[in-house]
């Protein structure tokens, strides 16, 4: 049995098996490498080998995490990260080490925010003005947001080839691919309001970033330098929008996502659709936002029937 291990190359090595065997996105493994950092800096602090992690020793690494006044939700996801490296480590490495006595903590479930249909209009309007050279990027970004319900990573991963005219009951209508999570892939449409924004980006203003970098790239979202842009990058332009307008506080990364499945269901869709156009791989995930529109039926039948309390 193993009774040293370079914790580091350990890491290492899991976040290589992560990514070539489990096929785990980027994103994913930055949030495990993260984590696990954590755990080998309470190991370092502690003065700890791997080898000789105890049960006590995870009871005293939780306090440790509530003591840097972490969520419970990011406890359980450090805890999970934590718990899938040691079995991996006790399997590589032959380590009697105490992998059952990782729990994880129940979090009430909170509900999704959404905007409203004219918070969401006025949220993009507001990306017109902020600036002339890129408006019109930013204003087909956020369009395209709200149009597909797409998460930030996967509408900054659309390439220009993604774009796809298809047939549909004798009518031709643009989609576009999405790869979400697990590296899966999903065609959505694209509504009018949209199609309109990214044609104009495409004719007027993409031109001009592509010539900065000096090759051709495929990614359908430049920056300034005529790159990539990035998921921080997207997120400041919906920040600094919301900035705009008045709503920096009722918007998150996911506030288009959230909005647009609301709005869908609003609307009368049917929940599998929506659970299909959002890439989730269970249902079960969709119907949190069923509660969304229940609370707002709750709500209006609460202010609005004679009877009603």
């Amino acid at each position: 049995m193993v009774t040293k291990l370079d914790t580091n190359l350990a890491r290492s090595s899991f976040i290589d098996h992560l990514r070539i065997e489990r096929g785990l996105s980027e994103n994913s493994l930055t949030s495990y490498g993260r984590d696990l950092r954590y755990f080998l800096d309470f190991l370092q602090r502690r003065n700890l080998e791997l080898t000789e992690v105890t049960a006590t020793a995870l009871s005293d690494f939780e306090v440790w995490l509530k003591d840097r006044s972490l969520a419970i939700s990011s406890i359980n996801r450090t805890n999970s990260a934590v718990k899938s490296f040691l079995i991996y480590c006790a399997r590589e490495y032959s380590l009697n080490l105490p992998t059952g006595e990782i729990s994880s903590h129940r979090v009430a479930r909170k509900l999704p925010k959404a905007l409203t249909i004219d918070e969401v209009a006025l949220l993009i309007e507001s990306a017109k003005s902020l600036s002339e050279a890129t408006s019109l990027r930013d204003v087909a970004l956020l369009e395209l947001l709200y149009s597909t319900g797409g998460r930030v990573s996967e509408i900054i991963g659309i390439n220009i080839n993604d774009l796809a005219k298809v047939e549909s009951d004798n009518e031709m209508i643009q989609t576009i691919k999405l790869r979400g999570k697990g590296a899966k892939e999903r065609i959505v449409p694209i509504g009018s309001y949209a199609l309109t924004a990214l044609d104009n980006y495409l004719v007027r203003v993409r031109p001009a970033l592509l010539s900065k970098s000096g090759k051709n790239e495929g990614a359908l979202f430049l920056n300034a330098r005529g790159g990539r842009l990035s998921r921080q990058s997207a997120w400041n332009i919906v920040l600094q929008a919301a900035r705009a307008c008045g709503l920096e506080g009722k918007v998150s990364p996911h506030v288009f996502r959230h909005s647009y499945a609301t709005h869908l269901l609003d609307g009368g869709a049917d929940i599998r659709v929506v659970q299909e156009l959002l890439g989730h791989s269970s249902v079960t995930t969709t119907q949190i936002y069923t509660l969304v529109t229940i609370d707002k039926i709750r709500q209006s039948y609460s202010s609005a029937h004679p009877r009603a309390r």
